[in-house]
């Protein structure tokens, strides 16, 4: 590889920190561009992304743009994963790979994220029932993985090591704390113990370490 990837993000989404890890656990160069919100919505970066969103990867080594999380760790993983160290290649795995991924993409991300955003961004008063709703649903969420992981006694979501799918479950999990509150930990643990200790073994990891607080750091300068 002769030059680093280009990734925008923005400090308060989740969703672009998926990438960045990808890139980090994977060895990828890369560099990462903090867009306003404002921007994100005009030209230049509507000709990258239509959606008007991050993340956006811009790879001068394919001359590939991409926009959408999911689309953008598939690309990753198929293009420069190439000794399978996130992945399988073997089926069933790699369908069970597909099922989780989609499941992180299809449930935990928007139900995340409408629980955040009717706890602390809708415009006038609250709506209690959302509230609880999508509170529920992460509750759900974190209770599919804790049954899946112990009824097959795996560590990981699919066979016994890291794949892509855990990666991307990491940004919206780290974020429980603002979401739901400072207490939801003990609940989680106590209530979801095995979707814990997974969720601590990732956390742990060198390279999401390093990406986590690199957004700590971009979070905090963005909110002074």
């Amino acid at each position: 590889m002769s030059k680093p990837i280009k990734i925008y993000g923005h400090a308060l989404g989740p969703n672009p920190w998926k990438v960045n890890i990808i890139a980090e656990e994977l060895g990828i160069p890369y560099e990462t561009e903090f867009m306003d919100f404002a921007d994100l919505k005009k030209e230049p970066f509507l000709s990258k992304s239509p959606n008007g969103r991050t993340p956006v990867v811009e790879d001068p080594n394919t001359g590939i743009t991409l926009w959408e999380s999911g689309a953008i760790v598939d690309y990753l993983i198929e293009t420069y994963d190439k000794e399978g160290k996130f992945t399988y290649t073997s089926s069933p795995e790699k369908y069970y790979i597909k099922q989780w991924e989609h499941f992180q993409m299809s449930g935990q991300g928007p139900y995340f994220g409408q629980k955040a955003w009717f706890t602390h961004f809708h415009p006038g008063d609250k709506i209690p029932s959302a509230i609880e709703r999508y509170g529920n649903e992460i509750r759900r969420v974190l209770g599919v993985i804790d049954l899946h992981l112990s009824k097959t006694g795996q560590e990981y979501l699919v066979g016994n090591k890291v794949t892509y799918p855990d990666l991307m479950f990491i940004p919206w999990n780290g974020m429980l704390g603002f979401i739901v509150g400072p207490e939801f930990d003990a609940e989680w643990k106590e209530k979801y113990p095995k979707s814990w200790e997974w969720n601590q073994k990732l956390m742990s990891r060198p390279a999401v370490k390093k990406v986590l607080e690199e957004k700590q750091k971009k979070v905090a300068e963005s909110q002074k």
